[in-house]
């Protein structure tokens, strides 16, 4: 913890995340990436399952770059968030499962990569996903929704503070 908060410090993380705007640009810039990553992985994933079936599944792939940018700025903000306050996120649970999440969301896109995408990639625009690919769309959307509720989670766990005046 203290090698964060230290890294933090000497990159001027933490004093732009504490001056007044910092926090609060920050997040804006958290939550345009997680409206980019949902916005398109999701609605590739809704495609798979079997939503809009007139738009070919190969077309709402192009988007998909758009979704790993916006999870790029997603954890480029994550890491300014948990640097400059190490103490609210590492013992936490919600964040433990939110980056357990993140990590099955991982490993799904990995196998979906490797077994079903070249055959959703040959499909034509009515058709059916695959199987293979219609799990991988669910484990996604649930993986991704459960990281967003995580997310909200995390300041509802943070440790106590005194907010008494007096005390």
């Amino acid at each position: 913890m203290d090698a964060l908060l230290d890294f933090s410090q000497k990159s001027g993380i933490y004093d732009f995340m504490h001056s007044t705007w910092g926090w609060p640009a920050v997040e804006t810039l958290h939550f345009m990436g997680l409206s980019l990553l949902i916005g398109t992985v999701g609605l590739f994933d809704l495609r798979m399952l079997g939503l809009a079936k007139g738009i070919p599944m190969n077309s709402l792939h192009r988007l998909v770059p758009w979704g790993v940018g916006g999870y790029a700025l997603n954890v480029m903000t994550g890491v300014m968030f948990v640097t400059s306050a190490p103490d609210q996120y590492l013992f936490n649970p919600a964040f433990q499962v939110k980056l357990a999440l993140m990590g099955i969301a991982g490993i799904n896109v990995l196998l979906f990569y490797r077994f079903p995408f070249d055959r959703v990639r040959r499909a034509d625009a009515e058709a059916d996903a695959p199987r293979a690919a219609k799990v991988a769309a669910a484990i996604s959307l649930c993986c991704w929704i459960g990281v967003i509720v995580c997310g909200r989670l995390i300041t509802y766990y943070r440790p106590p503070y005194h907010w008494c005046f007096w005390c």
